[in-house]
């Protein structure tokens, strides 16, 4: 994270996450946005699992309020965020591991495909090294 004026931090250290040490999966999509996008990269970089479903939407940028002669607000652009190989992370969407995009209309339904499939592959992951659930019991 950039602001203006002060140097350049980690996020994932500044936003209080911590990585896991479980097996995890992430699931996202189109709706994944603001600190989701962060959130997913940080996911990415740690190397804490696969990330399923629909890459984010690509919005992630830091505002701050300024409040005008007439009272209104503007939202101004505060802080930009990067990647961690330094690529813009506005407009450019997280990607997935594993592509999998719900039917429309499924929303409507008891199914969901994304999540099925994250389930299916976080089990896999699990029957392939069950002493990662050994330490949670």
């Amino acid at each position: 994270m950039l602001s203006r004026g002060l140097p350049a931090v980690s996020s994932r250290s500044l936003l209080g996450q911590r990585a896991l040490e479980l097996p995890t999966i992430l699931v996202t999509n189109q709706h994944s946005l603001s600190d989701a996008e962060d959130f997913t990269e940080g996911y990415r970089t740690l190397k804490l699992g696969k990330v399923v479903g629909e890459p984010t939407a690509g919005w992630i940028i830091y505002t701050s309020g300024i409040t005008l002669i007439d009272g209104s607000v503007l939202r101004m652009p505060q802080t930009k965020i990067f990647a961690s190989d330094g690529t813009p992370m506005e407009m450019h969407p997280r990607p997935v591991d594993i592509p999998v995009v719900r039917p429309v209309g499924e929303s409507y339904t008891p199914k969901d495909v994304q999540l099925d499939t994250a389930v299916a592959e976080l089990l896999k992951q699990v029957s392939t090294n069950p002493k990662a659930t050994a330490g949670s019991r």
